[in-house]
């Protein structure tokens, strides 16, 4: 592709992105399970989070909403978006019980990331099971998220997809102990967001939502490798979290003609 062709698809995605900053200042997750579901049976679920609160209404009303399909013949190859720079260190974390998921929240400084050339601080990591985002229709067993933000409160998102293999090692550290997790947490020591491995610097990058409500703005960047976990490590997340929450992903979302970009390095 010639600089001639580069230069307006570079224009397009600034504008997609500075768009993504200044819309992207919204609350964190909500954490309460007992305020949404992800079965239809309790009238809480997913087709319905938007009337569940005002404050949701992005969940029913947004037209930039997450997790989509990614597939290879609908994103544009732009390598002018940069890869992602992991910044990480060891933080202490603590190992909580939300009820509808697993996470690990970072209580010191554990570092970052640098998402097309703006810097954000990990605050937490969690999973879900299945995986959200789908790739060419196909819908994986496991996601994790890292979840980031910056002075401004903006939310970007590192995703990385898991299918049935090998033990992760990361959440096999994790397991290994066997104590039940409430919300009040276990305390880990020393974590090192660095042992969750991308194995692939190919990545997708687009604007969408938090999967959970309030539904708002999140810059995604979602791994285009696909990494294992082993059947015993999903099984065991699912016992740890509670009834009716035991697959916690939110279904496929329209595109509503969004831009999909994917980081491809450059070959010399």
């Amino acid at each position: 592709m010639g600089m001639n062709m580069l230069r307006p698809v570079f224009f397009i995605t600034c504008l997609v992105f500075m768009a993504v900053n200044a819309d992207n200042n919204h609350p964190p997750e909500e954490e309460d399970e007992s305020l949404f579901a992800y079965e239809s049976k309790n009238g809480k679920g997913p087709e319905v989070w938007g009337d569940l609160s005002p404050k949701w209404k992005a969940c029913k009303k947004g037209t930039i909403q997450s997790p989509i399909d990614l597939t290879d013949d609908g994103v544009l190859i732009l390598p002018t978006i940069g890869r992602l720079r992991r910044k990480y260190k060891l933080a202490l974390a603590i190992m909580k019980n939300r009820g509808h998921d697993i996470m690990v929240e970072f209580e010191g400084d554990a570092g970052g990331a640098v998402i097309n050339g703006t810097e954000y601080r990990l605050q937490q990591v969690h999973w879900h099971t299945p995986a959200e985002h789908s790739r060419n229709r196909i819908r994986y067993e496991m996601e994790v998220h890292l979840v980031h933000n910056n002075s401004l409160g903006q939310i970007a998102v590192i995703g990385v997809v898991y299918k049935f293999g090998r033990k992760d090692r990361f959440l096999a550290k994790l397991l290994n102990s066997g104590e039940a997790i409430d919300h009040n947490g276990t305390r880990l020591g020393l974590i090192n967001p660095w042992e969750i491995k991308f194995g692939s610097r190919k990545y997708y990058l687009y604007k969408g939502s938090l999967t959970v409500p309030p539904c708002t703005g999140v810059i995604w960047a979602i791994i285009k490798k696909v990494r294992t976990v082993s059947r015993e490590q999903i099984k065991a997340l699912r016992e740890m979290v509670h009834d009716g929450y035991e697959t916690n992903a939110r279904p496929i979302q329209r595109l509503n003609k969004r831009a999909v970009f994917m980081y491809r390095p450059q070959l010399s």
